[in-house]
């Protein structure tokens, strides 16, 4: 029996090991590499080349979506099955437009986790619990699209709605920096890191610093207690 060649990517290491656990079960199915990270995982999917890739959407570095996204330009053989702890119907648009094959929830079993594997090795793609064809994806992705209403600033890479500089911003308001910590830190002036601000609040539609971190953290822009620049 020819096996489906995985690799399992996460940052939480016993969160990892449980879904190498249930998948190393499998007798179709063989884990053959790990991962913490983005920049890690797109170098261990370059390197051996598996059938399936199974992704945490947040990660440090690169999150999920962008290695997805990584996986498809380079027209890597390897599937993307990401996995979110914020299900909504948004981020499963953005996984489906960024490349990923499927979608699904951190909560769900072991038994769903390995039949939405099978069903993306056979060619199949699985979001928001339903199995498409590509065809049917792509009606899906348009169907739904008139639900997504906020204005992505980079074409192409819509997996934030944020210029560089305003994730570098971000990122400092996630480590709880004061707006004048945040201009010492970047080199600019206090007025350009209120206005810097206010633009991230619009774009995300919420109405303060604390609601801004959540809504990004939610989407695996950036992640708590991580000390490195976050960029795109």
């Amino acid at each position: 029996m020819e096996k489906i060649k995985l690799v399992v990517v996460d940052d939480h290491p016993l969160f990892r090991q449980g879904v190498v656990d249930a998948l190393s079960l499998e007798p179709d199915m063989t884990v053959i590499g790990q991962a913490s990270g983005g920049e890690e995982a797109l170098d261990l999917i370059q390197t051996l080349s598996p059938d399936i890739a199974v992704i945490d959407v947040n990660l440090p570095g690169l999150n999920g979506q962008q290695v997805a996204h990584r996986v498809v330009q380079a027209k890597l053989s390897t599937r993307v099955l990401l996995l979110t702890g914020y299900d909504d119907l948004e981020q499963a648009l953005h996984a489906a437009i960024a490349g990923a094959a499927a979608y699904c929830a951190k909560e769900i079993g072991p038994r769903r986790l390995i039949q939405s594997i099978r069903e993306i090795y056979k060619g199949k793609y699985v979001i928001a619990d339903q199995v498409f064809s590509r065809e049917e994806l792509d009606e899906w992705i348009k169907s739904n699209m008139r639900d997504i209403n906020r204005t992505y600033s980079e074409p192409g890479t819509p997996f934030h709605p944020l210029s560089k500089r305003e994730m570098e911003v971000l990122s400092c308001v996630v480590r709880g920096m004061s707006n004048k910590e945040i201009a010492m830190l970047l080199g600019i002036s206090h007025q350009t890191v209120k206005n810097h601000v206010t633009a991230i609040l619009r774009k995300f539609g919420v109405e303060d610093r604390t609601q801004a971190v959540v809504y990004a953290l939610k989407r695996g822009w950036v992640q708590l207690h991580d000390d490195d620049e976050q960029s795109v």
